[in-house]
């Protein structure tokens, strides 16, 4: 076999894999199933799980729904703060470039307070997380009509907050 046959063999047997792996590439991502990127939990989900908090606090049921109340608490915190703070920021000053980063950077209880408003509710100062878990798994429990056993779960901790814990 001379010289020139092998280098013609081997870049065919090179073209040949090269065009089955990327064959096989193709189909392996064809057959790959789309993956929804977000879940939306409905307001009979969570009733679901915040029904077991009473006879198993510590079970993976009871934790999912602290977890998700304080989430939903700490989200709508933090995201009115920035809100505020960024609202304030565009707000014409003479403000230095320390005494803005002061403001902006080392949100305090005040701020935080001035946020919680914007949210809509307020739990106010202190209110420990296990009481208002409580008393917004019990309300969502007993206020689930048909019609809102279908909606996504923030909007019935949403209203419950703001129903048993209005800003004055």
């Amino acid at each position: 076999m001379s010289l020139t046959n092998t280098h013609s063999s081997m870049r065919n047997t090179v073209k040949i894999y090269s065009k089955l792996a990327v064959a096989v590439l193709t189909l392996q991502l064809a057959l790959v199933p789309t993956a929804n990127s977000f879940e939306v939990l409905s307001a009979q989900e969570l009733a679901s799980h915040c029904a077991i908090l009473k006879s198993d606090p510590r079970g993976a049921d009871g934790q999912f729904c602290v977890r998700y109340i304080q989430g939903f608490i700490d989200g709508a915190i933090a995201t009115d703060a920035r809100v505020m703070l960024n609202a304030e920021n565009n707000a014409p000053g003479n403000e230095s470039y320390a005494e803005r980063a002061m403001r902006t950077r080392m949100l305090g209880r005040i701020e935080l307070s001035r946020a919680a408003k914007l949210a809509g509710f307020c739990l106010g100062d202190p209110l420990p997380l296990k009481n208002v878990v409580k008393v917004v798994a019990a309300d969502i429990a007993t206020s689930l009509s048909t019609e809102e056993k279908s909606k996504p779960a923030m909007d019935a901790v949403y209203k419950s907050l703001i129903k048993n814990y209005p800003c004055k």
